[in-house]
């Protein structure tokens, strides 16, 4: 797979020089607080889990996200498909934007939507979700903008911070992408 470019972001392969950053973003609780992290990541787990894209299945590689400044990129998180399921033709996608000073500047959205791209273009899928927190409601708006429809909800899924909080699934169909393209 080649770059994937939208108007103010790119999603590329990770490399090893970007561990280090992930490595940042992945302890602090900021970052964390709307993602599955819930303990201290060491600078080995992240290079573990770096080193374990070679056993992974290529189209569950994770992407990294940049958008650009001035003639350079910037880094300013990862995302990816998981869970590909080849006779649904479904999977799973994750984000995350470690960058805070980038938040809130639609970055997120648009890089939803080019993994949307991806998944539905390249990988010939037909349905994408993810699980989001209840009370991400930031990240939930987000994610309509891309184009994602309201699913479920598992009551009190999960424990973080003290507190039980619900899990939304949300999703995309095929036949839903290709519509929004028409009207482009």
């Amino acid at each position: 797979m080649s770059i994937i470019y939208g108007k103010r972001v790119r999603l590329r392969a990770v490399e090893r020089e970007d561990v280090e950053k992930f490595h940042t973003w992945v302890n602090d609780p900021e970052v964390t607080r709307n993602l599955g992290i819930y303990l201290p990541m060491s600078m080995q787990d992240e290079t573990t889990w770096f080193e374990g894209f070679g056993k992974r299945d290529p189209n569950e590689k994770p992407l990294a996200i940049e958008i650009r400044k001035g003639k350079a990129w910037k880094l300013i998180g990862n995302c990816g498909t998981f869970g590909i399921d080849t006779i649904n033709r479904s999977a799973e996608l994750g984000i995350m934007i470690g960058a805070k000073e980038e938040w809130n500047k639609g970055y997120g959205s648009e890089a939803m939507t080019l993994l949307l791209q991806h998944g539905f273009e390249t990988l010939n899928l037909n349905r994408l979700f993810l699980r989001v927190y209840e009370e991400n409601v930031r990240a939930v708006r987000s994610y309509e903008k891309a184009g994602f429809v309201f699913e479920g909800k598992m009551r009190q899924a999960v424990y973080k911070h003290g507190n039980y909080d619900d899990v939304l699934f949300m999703s995309v169909l095929r036949s839903e992408w290709d519509s929004r393209k028409k009207e482009k």
